[in-house]
């Protein structure tokens, strides 16, 4: 088997961008609102376990705010919430706000240069994306990716393999060619479902998520002058993800 494709997850693969971008961004739109839900970062990651702001707003009201009386126009005022937040969201990451993790842009880089296709498979919004990749990868970088799939271009979102079946489908690819990318377990079992060989890397909120089943677990892709940590899998002989890493990691 030859790896011709990397796909990749966004928020916590790519960048930080939940801690650091999406939460602050919910609770400025609550705020604007005059909602007295707030966010903090112990909180956040418990509500991590839903994929989809809406529906995380949701899934808030429901498990959190037990005294919520929810308006006739509540599924509204969710849609009018996630509209603003993707707004906030957008202006914290204009500003340069979210950074790319160690070895984000490096690996990406290195990645074109050696011919492999790149996609992306997110729960995300496209505009999220966007404006992510052109303002903390630079300018032009979404044109790296020959498919973006994000949003609710899928109806059933992560852990549902839906939205990697779109990709793949996209591209014309078998999940046998390509790697994906993640850092979560619901991210996991949506890539594996799709039959997907998967590289985790995690990050704050999901350090102690189960990853069985992933090809390796890494602290994140590393660089050269800053080794990553192995956390679970083979040990590849490499202190840092570059393409000769990611394909031994598939013909492993």
């Amino acid at each position: 088997m030859t790896l011709h494709a990397l796909l990749f997850d966004v928020d916590g693969t790519l960048a930080d961008t939940e801690r650091d971008g999406h939460r602050p961004a919910f609770n400025q739109a609550f705020a604007d609102a005059g909602l007295d839900w707030r966010w903090d970062a112990e909180l956040y990651g418990k509500l991590l376990a839903v994929t989809g702001g809406k529906e995380r707003m949701k899934y808030y009201i429901d498990h959190f705010r037990p005294d919520y009386s929810k308006p006739d126009n509540f599924d509204e005022l969710v849609a009018e919430l996630h509209q603003a937040k993707t707004r906030h969201y957008a202006a914290l990451a204009a500003r340069g706000g979210i950074p790319m993790r160690p070895g984000v842009k490096r690996l990406l880089a290195e990645a074109r240069d050696a011919g492999l296709r790149l996609a992306i498979a997110t729960t995300t919004t496209p505009e999220n994306v966007t404006v992510l990749l052109e303002h903390s990868l630079g300018s032009g970088t979404q044109d790296w990716f020959e498919v973006i799939a994000a949003g609710d271009i899928v109806p059933a979102k992560k852990p549902a393999p839906d939205i990697y079946h779109y990709a793949l489908e996209k591209m014309g690819l078998n999940a046998a060619d390509c790697l994906a990318l993640e850092d979560s377990e619901n991210g996991l079992h949506a890539s594996r479902g799709a039959g997907l060989k998967t590289l985790i890397t995690v990050n704050d909120y999901t350090l102690d998520h189960d990853f069985s089943g992933a090809a390796v677990v890494l602290s994140d892709l590393g660089e050269p002058d800053a080794p990553n940590r192995l956390l679970a899998g083979p040990d590849l002989g490499r202190p840092y993800v570059d393409v000769a890493y990611l394909r031994a990691l598939h013909a492993n």
